[in-house]
């Protein structure tokens, strides 16, 4: 990249995986917050399963799975807003549908890949690959990362209003309809956007756990946006760093650091509180 970082960001490959791993770990709690917010943290795990169905199916017809992906991912979340919005059917159960029904075709579609000869290592989707990113993918997460942040500054406060009280904000006229369908596709860019960092499993660590670190700490959403972006990246960072040290898979070693974080708060915060408040 031509650009000199110490130790043990010194090659190249971990200066492109850091840029990536960044961008997604500053972007991603900005929309887990308003998903924490609506109570739908798990939006981003089903969105993730119906993505894997998309990548099976890029290995499948040739195409890049990112784009394959994307699709998948963008339908899945406007299927799930429509059901839990006009279909009657619970939040949960949407979920569930295209939870198992994501897999269920990921499944079927990489072993028809198989079949027929094309590749099929679905693993780098799963549980990401965050050390053979290009430079076309470092690309890639930028302009998806950039075009979240530019919709979230622009909307960000009418996507707090239906978070809180999608009624109240669709007496003060705001279309409530189009701006959870908008939600729902900023998860699922962020979802395909993570998808070489942590992998499809882990994505939704990255959109919540850094906005559950953050909470009991500040008291004002924006802030909370702010510091759960600072956990994320500290969390990429800090991932990789133990990823090259001891060798370890890097996802898994970026979710771990920001359980960690989370843990770390939650013990501290409960042992500060006074005796017998436990329970309020």
């Amino acid at each position: 990249m031509g650009v000199v970082l110490p130790w043990p960001f010194d090659r190249s490959y971990l200066q492109l995986a850091l840029v990536a791993g960044v961008v997604v770990g500053a972007v991603a709690p900005l929309v887990g917050g308003f998903l924490v917010q609506r109570r739908m943290s798990l939006l981003g795990d089903g969105i993730g399963h119906v993505a894997f169905a998309g990548v099976a199916a890029g290995l499948l017809t040739g195409t890049w799975p990112v784009w394959t992906a994307l699709v998948a991912a963008v339908l899945a979340a406007l299927g799930i807003e429509w059901l839990r919005a006009r279909g009657g059917t619970s939040g949960d159960l949407a979920l569930a549908v295209f939870f198992y029904g994501g897999i269920a075709a990921g499944a079927v579609l990489a072993s028809r890949a198989a079949a027929v000869g094309r590749p099929a290592n679905v693993l780098p989707y799963l549980f990401g690959s965050i050390l053979t990113v290009t430079v076309g993918d470092v690309v890639t997460v930028l302009v998806m990362g950039a075009l979240t942040v530019a919709v979230i500054l622009l909307i960000g406060r009418a996507l707090l209003a239906i978070a809180v009280d999608e009624e109240t904000a669709r007496v003060a006229g705001l279309p409530v309809d189009a701006l959870n369908a908008l939600l729902a596709v900023l998860t699922a860019v962020t979802v395909v956007a993570a998808m070489r960092v942590v992998g499809l499993l882990l994505v939704a660590a990255m959109l919540v756990l850094p906005i559950a670190t953050a909470r009991p700490l500040v008291r004002s959403f924006r802030a909370t946006l702010a510091l759960a972006a600072a956990v994320g990246v500290a969390s990429v960072v800090l991932g990789l760093a133990a990823a090259r040290v001891w060798g370890l898979a890097p996802g898994g070693a970026i979710v771990l650091v920001a359980v960690t974080a989370f843990a770390v708060v939650t013990t501290v915060r409960r042992t500060q509180l006074p005796v017998g408040s436990h329970d309020h």
